[in-house]
């Protein structure tokens, strides 16, 4: 369950960023940077999660490798999908 409410927040996080490189995009759109910006800051936020659970939760980076790239990967995929969309 926590695997999912992460990809959702992950989701949730895209639209944010999309919503401010809407916003902010003065004359020319700045919904691709948007997206670049996204992925790395995914990154990092999922990073983060794997660290919490090998050092508070006691599970070894082994078990937690593959629900990082999991969660990393639903909402990252996403995001390229648009930025693949909005290049052409």
């Amino acid at each position: 369950m926590h695997v999912l409410l992460v990809m959702v927040g992950g989701v949730l996080l895209l639209g944010v960023f999309l919503l401010f490189g809407w916003l902010w995009s003065v004359g020319q759109s700045q919904l691709p940077t948007a997206l670049i910006a996204f992925i790395a800051t995914w990154l990092l936020v999922t990073v983060a999660n794997m660290w919490v659970g090998v050092s508070r939760a006691g599970y070894a980076v082994r078990e937690e490798l593959p629900i990082l790239l999991l969660v990393f990967a639903v909402p990252a995929l996403l995001a390229g999908l648009l930025y693949w969309r909005l290049a052409r």
